[in-house]
């Protein structure tokens, strides 16, 4: 049998993500410190597990509508209302998916034609390029860069402009750089699509882990932009909810149905039991969201002071919970800085290059970890730069 002519040459080309390949290596080490997947240590709030527990006992576990069930949509919508100002059918414009993952890549399938081009915004999460090739894409990578805070500019997305443009992806807050689009950048972005067939896919995942004055500002909001944006959205981060696997999207109606299809044959529905457990999350856990958030921040501070006084110079970042320190100054590559402090010290993070070419020089922390736990690692990120010094 000859498997190499049956496999998909889309598939094929496509990589195995970075993240996972650098956590597998760390999983065979002993007592590690791990800072390199991005799911909280909280608990799932208790009103969550709670809600879920009385849908098995009461035995809820059939099929749901495709869409997911009416009450979590309408909870949905009544969400996006009350945060973002943005109104949504829940009917014809919101379908529940297994996580936002999937609702990415009914996005991407549901848009593209083969050759149609796709921007992707770098160093950013790892599945945006692979899925768009998968679905016949071609993902044309947008670089950020530091001295703009890893921010997307209008005048970067100008120069990528092609008449075969499709889609514009705008994954913020940021995932591994941890940064945040405010209104007034948004706006100019805004600016630029006007006029454009041009519509963006936002992964707002880490919204609600907007640090700061100012609240997470939606692209939809901005005049003329919800027409045009698939709002990517999910309960795993804000709420602790990984394991649920509960995502969603919001789109105009004539682009939700199409992604509504490619989710029925699929998916058919998402998990009966965590919709139910998602309508407490959204009804009764503001509090709880709100608890983690200010946790986050302090720990956001603490690593970022603790990589700057050890040398490696971090931005702050004002979203999700990722730093991104830049280790150039050690003369190392982003793997081999990570594969070398793994071996040394059994700290675990990641190489900044897993999120793309851009990413090189830099490493990804996860400080969604106990103050302890946080506080071990960098001791140990000290003494491996000590030793690195005295040669």
């Amino acid at each position: 049998m000859d498997y190499d002519k049956l496999i998909s040459d889309r598939v094929r080309d496509v990589k195995f993500s970075g993240i996972r390949k650098f956590f597998d290596i760390a999983a065979t080490v002993e007592n590690v410190i791990s800072l390199s997947i991005g799911e909280p240590d909280f608990k799932t709030p208790w009103n969550i597990r709670k809600e879920a527990i009385k849908a098995l006992e009461k035995g809820k576990t059939t099929y749901t509508a495709n869409s997911g069930l009416i009450q979590l949509r309408r909870a949905i919508a009544d969400y996006t209302e009350r945060k973002n100002g943005l109104k949504y059918d829940p009917d014809k414009e919101i379908v529940v998916t297994v996580g936002g993952s999937e609702a990415i890549d009914c996005a991407f399938r549901a848009l593209l034609n083969p050759g149609d081009e796709v921007l992707i915004p770098e160093p950013s999460f790892v599945c945006y390029a692979p899925l768009v090739s998968i679905a016949g894409g071609t993902p044309v990578i947008v670089e950020t860069k530091l001295e703009n805070n890893f921010k997307l500019t209008a005048e970067e997305i100008k120069e990528k402009l092609t008449d075969k443009t499709k889609i514009l992806v705008l994954p913020y807050p940021n995932n591994p750089t941890g940064a945040v689009m405010r209104r007034g950048e948004l706006e100019k972005i805004a600016e630029v699509l006007r006029g454009t067939d041009v519509i963006v896919v936002s992964d707002e995942i880490y919204g609600e882990l907007t640090y700061g004055d100012e609240r997470h500002v939606s692209i939809a909001e901005i005049d003329g932009m919800q027409e045009r944006t698939v709002l990517i959205n999910g309960f795993s981060k804000a709420f602790s909810m990984t394991g649920w696997r509960m995502g969603y999207f919001a789109a105009p109606e004539p682009v939700a149905v199409q992604m509504l299809k490619i989710h029925q044959y699929g998916i058919m529905c998402s998990p009966t039991v965590s919709q139910y457990a998602a309508v407490a999350a959204l009804l009764e856990c503001d509090d709880d969201v709100q608890h983690m958030k200010e946790e986050y921040d302090a720990r956001r501070r603490f690593v970022v002071k603790g990589f700057n006084e050890l040398g490696l110079t971090c931005f702050e970042p004002e979203g999700a919970f990722y730093a991104f320190p830049c280790i150039k100054s050690t003369g190392m590559s982003s793997l081999e800085f990570c594969t070398k402090l793994l071996q040394a010290k059994k700290v675990a993070i990641v190489p900044g290059d897993a999120f793309g070419e851009s990413g090189e020089g830099f490493v990804r922390v996860s400080y969604a970890y106990s103050l302890a736990h946080l506080n071990t690692a960098l001791e140990r990120i000290g003494e491996f730069l000590d030793e690195l010094k005295k040669g």
